[in-house]
């Protein structure tokens, strides 16, 4: 009987720190794997770095949960989540009723305006008018994708890319005449001498809040209510003790948060 109860009492403790182990594994943050400056990129040693890796990082530390960031392909980065390969998604991942359908959302983290770049020189704006008879690329699986296929594409020409700098980089060699993106993506874009030389901001998209999104959150799977709620305290408590801000400073001269 005793040998029995040993037995027992060893299972029991062998399945408790299983579980205990488990518990204890990292949170894997998805980000996508193509850089996205001045969000994520991974820097000459390989290391990732930008605003949105400060942000988990000050996030993480408030909410006392161990993260490692994960590279994702972007377009599978959704199915990542559902499945179990990451925990949460932090990359720059608007908020809009299609994708909460799949996934859940944290409070937003950011908010900043959707804009179009084009070649200097060349006169046009961004709307339906002006680009219709035009090319205009946008990164595939995007809102960006799903903003333009509605309003430009019966008159444009969409072209859709991997990568954010696929498209950029097509546009500096003029094989398109325009991309929409993310008006701070382009503005990065807009710094680097390559974009310097070649384009210049064309105008902001009229807001369309079904497709652009409420700005930009955590993506979580649903019913992970839980981590969600620590995740929403901790962004409600890193802007209220100054620390959004000071990840803000080092990269932005106005407030990314929005309205």
């Amino acid at each position: 009987m005793k040998t029995a109860l040993k037995t027992i009492a060893l299972a029991a403790a062998i399945g408790l720190a299983g579980i205990t182990g488990a518990m204890a594994d990292p949170l894997k943050v998805g980000v996508a794997a193509e850089p996205y400056p001045p969000f994520t990129a991974p820097d000459a040693s390989g290391k990732w770095e930008g605003w949105e890796v400060d942000f988990m990082n000050a996030v993480c530390a408030e909410a006392k949960l161990e993260c490692v960031l994960t590279p994702v392909a972007w377009d599978g980065i959704i199915p990542a989540l559902t499945t179990g390969k990451i925990d949460m998604i932090m990359s720059s991942m608007s908020i809009t009723a299609e994708r909460q359908k799949t996934i859940d959302f944290s409070d937003k983290y950011y908010n900043t305006p959707t804009g179009v770049i084009g070649p200097k020189g060349v006169a046009f704006d961004a709307t339906p008018e002006s680009l219709a008879g035009k090319t205009l690329g946008v990164q595939v699986a995007t809102i960006h994708q799903a903003y333009a296929n509605k309003y430009f594409g019966p008159a444009s020409t969409i072209k859709e890319y991997q990568t954010q700098d696929e498209a950029n980089n097509d546009l500096a060699a003029g094989r398109l005449d325009a991309v929409q993106a993310d008006s701070i993506a382009l503005g990065d874009f807009l710094k680097t001498e390559q974009g310097k030389e070649c384009c210049e901001l064309k105008g902001i998209v009229k807001d369309d809040p079904d497709i652009l999104g409420a700005g930009v959150g955590v993506g979580l799977r649903k019913g992970e209510t839980e981590l969600k709620d620590k995740l929403n305290a901790a962004i409600k408590a890193i802007r209220a003790n100054g620390t959004y801000e000071a990840i803000t400073k080092k990269y932005f001269d106005f407030d990314v948060y929005g309205g």
